[in-house]
């Protein structure tokens, strides 16, 4: 992997990051608020699982 792959992937990310504030804003506010009254075990497990699930996908990509 050289670093175009790199700042490719973090522009894809970029990209799919502003569309839902794009696309549904009221939506992400809600995301937002329900996250806010979450415990911190929770939001990590949930991004544990999303690192997992990026890896998994990566590796089965590539």
């Amino acid at each position: 992997m050289d670093w175009q792959d790199f700042f490719a992937a973090m522009a894809l990310v970029m990209v799919l990051e502003g569309m839902l504030p794009f696309l549904s804003p009221k939506s992400l506010r809600r995301t937002y608020l329900m996250v806010t009254q979450m415990d911190d075990m929770t939001i990590r497990v949930s991004g544990l699982v999303s690192m997992v699930v990026g890896v998994i996908l990566l590796f089965l990509i590539r």
